[in-house]
C-alpha cells in the first residue's frame, strides 16, 4: 500500500471523523439503533486510534516532555468544561454516574505520564513505587471517555512502535475489553460500535512518517477539540435545553 498520508492528513481525518460523531450525538442523541446514525459513529471511530497513535508518536519525536505533558495537562483541564457543557454533564465528576466524566483528553495527558514513569531509570524511581504509581494514575482514567483504555491502548501503541499490525492487534485487544464492559454496563449498540476502530488500519498503513509542511495543524486540533464542544454545547442548548444530556 503506497504511502501517501502525513501526519497532518492523519489528524485532519481525526478531526472531520470526531465531528461527524459528535454532531451524530447532537442530532440523533441516546445512540439510536438505526443505519445512518450508526454509519456516522462507525466513521467517528476513526479518531480515537489516530489520537492514540500520535500521542505514542509525540512521545517519541517530542525535545521536551514536560512542556508536552504541560500542554496536554493544561487542555485535559479546558476540555473538561467544553465536553461537560457539550454533552450536558455536571462539571464535578460522578455526580451523574461513573462513565464519560471528562474529556479523552485526560486518557491522552496520563499515558504521557505513564510512558514517561515507565522509562525512569531504576535509580530515580524504585520499580515498586513506579509500578504503584502507574497503577493508580491508569485507573485514574477510568471515569473518562475511553476510559483507561486509552492510557493501556498507547503504551502499548509505543511499545510495538515501528510494528503496526503488533500495535493494532495489541490496542484491539484493549478495545475488546472496553466493548465488553460498554455492551454490558453502558449501552449495548455503543459498544459493538467501539469495535469499528479497527478501521484505522488502511489509514495508519498509508502513514510515511512525515510532519507534513503545515506546521499551524500542531495547535489546530488543542484549539478545535474545546472549540467544537463549545459549539456544540451551544447548540444542544438550543435544541434541547439548558438540562438534557446526549450521552447515555
Amino acid at each position: 500500500m503506497e504511502k501517501r498520508l502525513n501526519s497532518n492528513h492523519l489528524k485532519l481525518i481525526a478531526i472531520i471523523a470526531m465531528t461527524v460523531d459528535h454532531f451524530t450525538d447532537l442530532f440523533y442523541p441516546g445512540f439510536p439503533i438505526a443505519v445512518l446514525p450508526i454509519a456516522m459513529h462507525l466513521i467517528g471511530r476513526l479518531t480515537a486510534p489516530i489520537m492514540w497513535f500520535f500521542i505514542a508518536e509525540g512521545y517519541h519525536y517530542t525535545k521536551n516532555i514536560r512542556k508536552y505533558m504541560f500542554r496536554l495537562g493544561l487542555f485535559a483541564v479546558i476540555s473538561h468544561f467544553a465536553y461537560c457543557f457539550a454533552f450536558g454533564i455536571s462539571i464535578i465528576p460522578f455526580k451523574t454516574g461513573i462513565f464519560n466524566q471528562t474529556s479523552v483528553m485526560y486518557p491522552l495527558f496520563i499515558a504521557v505520564v505513564v510512558m514517561w514513569i515507565d522509562d525512569l531509570k531504576a535509580e530515580k524511581l524504585n520499580n515498586k513505587l513506579k509500578t504503584a504509581i502507574i497503577f493508580v494514575l491508569i485507573w485514574s482514567a477510568f471515569p473518562a471517555n475511553w476510559s483507561c483504555i486509552a492510557v493501556l491502548a498507547i503504551f502499548q501503541i509505543n511499545k510495538y512502535r515501528g510494528n503496526l499490525p503488533k500495535q493494532t492487534i495489541s490496542m484491539m485487544e484493549w478495545v475488546m475489553v472496553y466493548t465488553i464492559v460498554s455492551f454490558f454496563f453502558v449501552n449495548k449498540a455503543y459498544g459493538v460500535v467501539c469495535l469499528g476502530v479497527i478501521l484505522v488500519y488502511p489509514f495508519l498503513r498509508m502513514y510515511n512518517g512525515e510532519r507534513g509542511k503545515t506546521k499551524w495543524l500542531k495547535w489546530f486540533f488543542y484549539i478545535y477539540y474545546p472549540a467544537h464542544l463549545l459549539i456544540l454545547g451551544i447548540l444542544r442548548v438550543h435544541l434541547y435545553g439548558q438540562d438534557f444530556k446526549l450521552l447515555f
